[in-house]
């Protein structure tokens, strides 16, 4: 036998919260409904009229932001953006291990393995490692030599 306490709801029991959706406002329809005449958009003006509704940028014929703020600079379409490493972050591979940007993707260092790579050289570095990169900073180059491993620089 089943007490109240333990009761749960059932699909055929559940109600709306009262008030929940409210009814659209019909407006248009004559004087006697109190929404006649001009539809409640007062009388006159942009926006009592149809279509009347100016865009968010729109700044009521004031000269624009976008016009009135000097133009600078130039931006490169050509640029290649490098995902950035220090020597540091390569301490996390074991010893004689070869380091691509297909294992810093599985280490989780990349997000997909075909994303350029430059390797800086913040840190030190203890292991020799045969790392393949894009990309070669001078003091990165010189720390992985002299922990006793080798440079390859990947091309394109």
């Amino acid at each position: 036998m089943r007490g109240e306490a333990d009761r749960t709801m059932k699909l055929h029991e559940l109600r709306r919260p009262a008030n929940s959706r409210t009814r659209r406002k019909i407006v248009g329809r004559g004087p006697g409904s109190g929404h006649g005449q001009t539809s409640g958009r007062g009388e006159k003006g942009q926006k009592a009229r149809s279509g009347g509704s100016s865009k968010p940028w729109f700044e009521g014929g004031q000269l624009p932001l976008h016009r009135r703020i000097p133009k600078r600079g130039f931006t490169n379409v050509f640029r290649r953006e490098y995902v950035i490493l220090n020597v540091k972050d390569l301490e996390r591979f074991e010893a004689g291990a070869s380091v691509s940007p297909a294992t810093l993707a599985e280490a989780g260092l990349l997000r997909t393995a075909g994303t350029p790579v430059k390797i800086l050289g913040g840190g030190s570095l203890s292991k020799a490692l045969t790392v393949s990169a894009h990309r070669f900073s001078k003091s990165a180059a010189e720390k992985i030599r002299a922990a006793g491993g080798t440079l390859e620089v990947i091309a394109g």
